[in-house]
């Protein structure tokens, strides 16, 4: 390949050495101001679905999809640090910056959870009906039916307003403490008086194990919870044992795509230009391979133990999925999420060519945000009747309304970007990743 010889012409060289300049190009600035355009334009043509059939509801529905979209890439970046600290690796000093940038969102992400908060009633029917006495009228009614009734009643402790409020007041209390504790501690880890020394990389490392260890657990705890209650509980009669697994996953899915499109993008400046070597892309791409085949294992292996189980209770989930038009958007889901990643990723050259890794990586992006889409909208009764734009244009507020929340949040995790320099200059990976790359 052409880059292995130009590597191997250089390697005589000796190590490379870091820019004087360690903060994020000029060119993130302008990025941030054409995300904040793009978001003005696209949120002016959501609020014209205001006065289409149906359209308020859609664009509540198309606002948690994308919300639960950017909560994956705040929460999942927190877990993927943790996971770093955890492991170790030189993947970790090139994605830190990145990932802390988007852990700093967690505080906009909470704020953006009010509005589905306050019209929660307009979502749940948990909400709608949040008593018991409400919940028999409205089975009197023949609003809801009889399983519904039960499983409402059964889950009041959990899925009632104001135990709602509380578990996200504490979900995001205590991600939000984890992500500054570990965002301070890697600022004062690079001022340290020691720092480049064994002691000092070895006294940093425990702490940052010590907490990322029980850190893990705990968020993983929390995303069960806070996928159940925001949206596994738009059915209130769905149970999977799994399900905080799988968002686990596709998080790790998301927020990979979103670092690895970050850094590739900003190789072509300084300091990351230094930084990032043909093998270390290609070991991200390996990494993100990973993650396509785990999301697969699990979505498929829940599916099996369902289908093979047979269980009244728990096949309409997947047959809301795929009739009335579904099959298209399951099948779609299927192509895009997982069969053109895995058999891409399967290319090596693919992995380590920048190019092709920036488009894979869009795509990837676009392909959970359709996964959303189809694990949200088919919990609606008229979702079957939504797939006919010509009778119903409000779905499309799908692609307004999270474009707009995607460039604002967007922006914002740009903003953080430009906060700090983009390298930790107190790791020990550091002299390793600027010493000559060889061909192989």
């Amino acid at each position: 390949m052409a880059h292995g010889h130009e590597q191997h012409g250089h390697a005589h060289y000796g190590p490379k050495t870091l820019p004087s300049n360690l903060d994020a190009p000029a060119i993130v600035r302008a990025w941030r101001t054409r995300l904040l355009i793009v978001g003005a334009l696209f949120a002016l043509l959501s609020l014209a679905f205001i006065f289409t059939h149906e359209g308020r509801n859609h664009i509540l529905r198309a606002y948690l999809m994308a919300y639960m979209t950017c909560f994956g890439f705040a929460g999942g970046s927190l877990a993927m640090l943790m996971l770093q600290y955890v492991s170790g690796g030189k993947w970790g000093l090139l994605l830190r910056r990145p990932l802390e940038a988007m852990t700093r969102t967690l505080g906009l992400v909470a704020l953006m959870l009010v509005p589905i908060l306050f019209f929660m009633k307009h979502l749940y029917q948990w909400a709608l009906y949040p008593t018991t006495e409400a919940t028999a009228q409205a089975l009197a009614a023949h609003a809801i039916n009889a399983e519904q009734a039960l499983t409402a009643n059964a889950k009041r402790a959990m899925l009632s307003p104001v135990p709602v409020v509380v578990q996200s007041v504490i979900i995001f209390g205590i991600l939000i403490l984890l992500a500054t504790l570990l965002n301070r501690w890697s600022l004062q880890r690079d001022s340290d008086p020691a720092r480049g020394t064994q002691a000092s990389f070895d006294r940093w490392r425990v702490r940052f194990e010590n907490l990322s260890g029980i850190g893990i657990f705990i968020y993983v705890v929390l995303l069960t919870d806070g996928a159940i209650i925001w949206i596994k509980s738009l059915d209130v009669t769905w149970y999977s044992s799994i399900w905080g697994l799988q968002f686990l996953v596709g998080q790790g899915y998301a927020v990979l795509a979103l670092c690895i499109l970050s850094v590739i993008l900003l190789s072509r400046f300084e300091p990351m230009k230094t930084l990032l070597r043909t093998t270390e892309q290609h070991d991200l791409g390996k990494f993100i391979f990973a993650f396509v085949m785990l999301n697969i294992y699990l979505t498929f292996a829940e599916f099996l133990i369902i289908w093979s189980g047979n269980v009244p209770d728990e096949i309409p989930w997947y047959l809301n999925r795929i009739h009335g038009g579904w099959w298209y958007v399951c099948t779609a889901d299927f192509i895009f999420h997982w069969v053109v990643p895995f058999t891409l990723l399967l290319s090596r050259d693919l992995k380590r060519n920048k190019t092709k890794m920036i488009w894979l990586t869009c795509w990837m992006l676009f392909a959970r945000c359709l996964d959303m889409f189809w694990l949200i909208e088919p919990n609606f009764k008229d979702a079957a009747a939504n797939l006919h734009i010509h009778d119903n244009i409000g779905i499309l507020a799908y692609i307004t309304v999270p474009v707009t929340v995607f460039c604002l949040w967007g922006a914002y995790y740009l903003t953080q970007l430009m906060a700090r320099p983009l390298v930790n200059v107190n790791d020990p990976h550091l002299e390793e990743i600027l010493e000559p790359e060889h061909a192989h």
